[in-house]
């Protein structure tokens, strides 16, 4: 049975935890206010990588208690992402999560040779939101790395997410490559790649789901549009994750279901030697906790569904 909602999420994460979460420059309310809450819900022990001083002025602030939270005195941000990534890299955390740092400057850190987090693997970003009206979880990919990827990029980006959709109880997971169009045009490379993409997954080079392609983002997720328009597909109507052909479309299309739609969003970096909990300055403290859940998920071998409830 795979996990449906964001309840589900954390509570299949309370009982994987606690699990050490590594966060840079953790000096901010909404942070702090997630990392109380999973603590307190035994989903994470965190380990705070920021100045003490600014650590208890922000907590006093806002009425968090960081009593029981390790403090790991770095006053510069920027060190506070190396140092969080090196930490977690040494085994002395499960997952590293982003603070009050831009994006790129924390993943300069995680991509550091020395002692970031790479394995070899392409670092993708996996979005998985919770719609109202929706009956299920969907992943959308890649709308926080990767620019403009090629066609060995999106390989990678597919198996990455179809791996965190595993993790999620998916069996399976039915992967739509959107493009502006659904049949098959040499002058638009997104519809060439996508095509590409699903004869790769019939062939065995992409593994664990079922991946098709060139689909616009109607028929991927409405049996109804799918019909009208006479494609017969696996994937159309039922999709799990959504290819996105670039980051911008990735970014417009997260922005909008969570804006127009009130969607939900977790967010997590794949492909390193352990999640990385990356989300934005004005996600809230409910973002941010179900980020981190997913991050605690992604540390376990495997998913069982008998603890989702």
């Amino acid at each position: 049975m795979p996990i449906r909602t964001f309840q589900q999420l954390k509570h299949e994460a309370t009982w994987l935890g606690p699990k050490r979460v590594v966060i840079a420059a953790a000096a901010n309310a909404e942070v702090l206010a997630a990392a109380r809450e999973a603590q307190s819900l035994h989903m994470a022990h965190c380990l705070l990588v920021d100045d003490p001083e600014r650590l208890a002025r922000v907590a006093g602030e806002h009425d968090i208690d960081i009593a029981d939270m390790t403090v790991i005195a770095e006053a510069d941000r920027d060190a506070a992402a190396h140092r969080a990534c090196a930490m977690v890299r040494a085994g002395d955390g499960d997952v590293v999560m982003k603070g009050s740092l831009e994006t790129a400057e924390f993943m300069r850190a995680a991509l550091d040779r020395d002692n970031g987090l790479r394995t070899g693997r392409l670092f993708t970003h996996v979005a998985v939101f919770e719609i109202p009206g929706f009956n299920r979880l969907l992943l959308i990919t890649d709308a926080g790395v990767v620019v403009a990827p090629d066609i060995h990029e999106k390989v990678e980006i597919v198996q990455n997410a179809i791996d965190v959709a595993t993790k999620l109880g998916i069996d399976q997971p039915r992967v739509a490559v959107l493009a502006a169009a659904e049949l098959v045009n040499p002058k638009m490379q997104t519809t060439v790649d996508a095509a590409n993409l699903s004869k790769m997954a019939e062939r065995g080079q992409i593994r664990g789901g079922i991946v098709d392609g060139p689909l616009g983002l109607d028929n991927a997720i409405s049996m109804a549009s799918a019909e009208i328009k006479g494609i017969r597909s696996p994937v159309a109507g039922r999709a799990d994750i959504l290819i996105v052909p670039s980051v911008e479309a990735g970014n417009l299309l997260a922005k909008a279901i969570t804006y127009f739609g009130h969607g939900e969003m977790a967010g997590v970096v794949v492909g390193g030697c352990a999640p990385i909990v990356v989300t934005s300055w004005s996600d809230s403290h409910v973002t941010k906790l179900v980020s981190m859940a997913l991050g605690i998920l992604l540390t376990a071998p495997t998913y069982t569904s008998v603890r989702a409830s």
